[in-house]
């Protein structure tokens, strides 16, 4: 049985995140260009218990064990479109003090039912890549339904109501949204959202489309600032510790892998091991032919053996 629990993962926002998974593999309500898990196999805005509940938190009760810094519900699709948001986060905090994130596209944020749900997590953090109509259907190509005043309207009122830490991250893609008048309309669009904080990052794991190109970092750097007040930049994850855990397993490395494309760096943090072990295992799931090595810019990540 697939388990609906991962990591923890080594995230650039959050620290050690335990991951939940809500959804089916790329279920979700977008299938932008930059996505690194692929295209969306199932485009939809249908909001449903994807998964079992209770199947959900037995597993989270499992894992608790691993110290994380946030338990984080994203994984493989779209968050919102499970339909027992509310419940689940009650749970939680009823089994940890682990504060609770929330990754989502923003696109189910103007429903009035996903509002509330959401009220009691800890983090929400919306990703808003344009400012404009036409860029948006380009790069997050949305379900039909959805549209992009609706979006916006939906992120500027929920900002309104939520108590918690409301982040917005932005990825921006080299030529498309990076140019003056993007940029423009991207600005004016944040200043309506206010949110408490603006993350900016780029292409860092190999895209669903290859025209989805990464912002050079300085050039990135130089953007973020721009805007008022300026944006933070996504930063690099730490170096491993030296410090070994020791007990983490290949099949905790093919779990991660699953989610997502991970470089060495990713797994010896995630895992909490040091990177020359690391090394070693991922250098043995190739040879057994269970994991491959792709191209990812500075560093080659890895992913599931098509031939698995």
């Amino acid at each position: 049985m697939k388990s609906h629990i991962f990591g923890p993962v080594p995230s650039r926002r959050l620290g050690r995140s335990l991951g939940i998974d809500l959804v089916p593999h790329k279920t979700c309500s977008y299938d932008c260009l930059y996505c690194q898990l692929g295209n969306t196999t199932c485009k939809t805005v249908e909001r449903k218990e994807w998964v079992p509940l209770d199947d959900v938190l037995s597993e989270l009760a499992g894992k608790l064990s691993c110290e994380p810094d946030y338990i984080t519900l994203s994984g493989s699709g779209e968050p919102t479109l499970f339909s027992r948001l509310d419940e689940l986060i009650a749970r939680i905090k009823q089994m940890t003090d682990v504060p609770v994130a929330v990754l989502t596209n923003g696109s189910l944020l103007w429903k009035e039912e996903v509002q509330w749900q959401l009220a009691e997590a800890d983090v929400v953090m919306p990703s808003f890549d344009t400012g404009d109509p036409a860029t948006f259907q380009l790069v997050n190509r949305p379900h039909e339904s959805l549209q992009f005043e609706k979006m916006l309207a939906g992120l500027i009122s929920f900002r309104r109501r939520f108590r918690g830490r409301y982040w917005l991250e932005s990825l921006l893609i080299d030529g498309i949204t990076t140019t003056k008048a993007e940029l423009a309309a991207l600005a004016e669009c944040v200043a309506r959202i206010g949110p408490d904080r603006l993350l900016f990052g780029t292409v860092t794991r190999p895209p669903a489309e290859a025209c989805a190109v990464a912002v050079p970092s300085a050039r990135l750097a130089e953007l973020a600032a721009a805007f008022s007040p300026p944006g933070e930049v996504l930063p690099e994850l730490p170096e491993p510790s030296l410090a070994s855990r020791g007990d983490s397993s290949r099949e905790d490395i093919l779990a991660m892998l699953a989610r997502r494309p991970c470089t060495v760096e990713d797994v010896a943090v995630g895992l909490r091991i040091h990177k020359v072990e690391a090394i070693k295992r991922i250098e043995s799931l190739t040879a057994d032919g269970l994991i491959e090595a792709v191209s990812g810019g500075e560093r080659p990540v890895y992913r599931p053996s098509a031939q698995r």
